[in-house]
């Protein structure tokens, strides 16, 4: 009997993590990347609560462990370096501003690729530019590649996912968060820690230093605006914006700002991903071109790796109609969990004026020595939900999945 096909497109996180759920349930999948190959750039990101609890389904947390970035708490700074407030990492699954496991977002991805490559086809440099559904299956026009037909599609790209668009045309799926933010990895210097370090600048605006495992450290610009389209902007432009608006920012800002000039940049505007139906016909979303969370969440990461798990056991277990709905049925509640940010965010977080940093930071002072007393109770009780969900148990399928309307 022939195996099922689907074609993912999309090779972070959430593609790779369908690719190996499918194909052990004994599908045949493809991954479809518009990079020419892995990125191995991106920031630190969390493997929380029912994401971890995948990755150990999956045999990965050792790899995962391996790789983390070593970042041990976080540090809140005043302008001069000075100390405001120092949160220690998690404890557990899910506790902690940082993780008990930390790993930058390309090592994850690598991770992950490494464990289906035996059975996952991957064609990079190409992307999908049409879709067409018949009744037995979807053919896909790329822009390289000659069209072929798959039983169904899944789109595991990020927020502003342009495949999206031809499967929900017109629909608006983004919700703007006001937060623009620039990425870049600088050289690491004897000042840097361990600690993600935060500085509340003012006017709308911090400066963030992360360790990696790489000899690096990964700063982060963030600054709230009203103005839409900026993340369009060319490289130039962004840079122009980033050293007007940081201009008069202290600690270590001007390294930051000088960096400009050579480091690799990505500037994006930050949001999240609504959407009433993750599935149309044969084709379905999974991970942030589904239900981006956004980065301030600190969900992102287990939303991707949990709805990859949860999507490809439904697909294993009944007809894709019933699974999609299924799929929505286990992940809607905890998606909607994980997008519930506190209230004021990404405001509260970033004040515009000198009394609310000062506030902001009075906050801090007086909830770390709770934090360190409590211990693992704060820690949980001020980590995003990322173990609410009663995660399913699949079994692992030998035969041949139902693909059938």
């Amino acid at each position: 009997m022939r195996r099922p096909t689907v074609l993912i497109s999309g090779a972070s996180i959430a593609g790779p993590a369908l690719a190996y759920w499918l194909t052990t349930h004994g599908w045949e999948t493809t991954v479809v990347e518009r990079f020419a190959g892995l990125r191995d750039d991106g920031q630190n990101i969390d493997v929380r609560g029912a994401g971890r609890e995948v990755a150990r389904r999956m045999g990965i947390e050792d790899a995962i462990r391996a790789e983390s970035t070593g970042e041990t708490g976080t540090e809140f700074v005043a302008a001069d370096g000075t100390a405001v407030a120092t949160f220690a990492a998690g404890e557990s699954d899910s506790g902690g501003a940082t993780a008990e496991l930390e790993i930058l977002r390309g090592r994850l991805s690598r991770v992950i690729v490494d464990r289906t490559l035996a059975d996952t086809e991957y064609v990079f440099g190409d992307r999908i530019v049409a879709l067409d559904e018949q009744a037995d299956g979807v053919t896909v026009t790329f822009a390289e590649a000659p069209p072929r037909t798959f039983d169904l599609v899944v789109v595991a790209e990020g927020l502003r996912s342009r495949t999206r668009d031809l499967v929900f045309p017109g629909v608006d799926a983004v919700r703007e968060l006001g937060l623009y933010i620039g990425y870049l990895t600088l050289p690491r210097t004897a000042a840097d820690t361990d600690r993600w370090r935060w500085h509340t600048a003012g006017r709308g605006r911090a400066v963030g230093l992360r360790p990696d495992n790489l000899g690096t450290v990964r700063a982060t610009l963030g600054f709230l605006s009203d103005v839409r389209g900026l993340d369009e902007l060319d490289r130039d432009a962004v840079v122009t914006i980033l050293r007007r608006t940081f201009a008069d920012v202290g600690w270590e800002t001007p390294r930051i700002l000088a960096a400009l000039d050579d480091a690799p940049l990505y500037f994006d505007a930050v949001g999240q991903a609504r959407l009433p139906s993750w599935s149309s016909g044969r084709v379905a979303l999974v991970g942030d071109a589904a239900y981006c969370s956004s980065p301030i969440s600190g969900m992102s990461t287990s939303l991707a790796l949990t709805g990859a798990y949860v999507l490809a056991g439904e697909l294993a277990a009944h007809p894709y109609r019933t699974a999609f709905a299924r799929y929505e049925t286990v992940m809607r509640p905890y998606v909607d969990k994980a997008q519930k940010l506190p209230p004021g965010t990404p405001r509260i977080a970033n004040p515009r004026s000198r009394a609310g940093v000062a506030v902001l930071n009075t906050v801090l002072r007086i909830a770390a020595p709770v934090t360190a007393r409590l211990g693992g109770i704060a820690s949980t009780v001020l980590a995003p939900p990322a173990e609410a969900i009663d995660l399913p148990t699949y079994p692992t399928a030998n035969g041949v999945a139902a693909v059938r309307s």
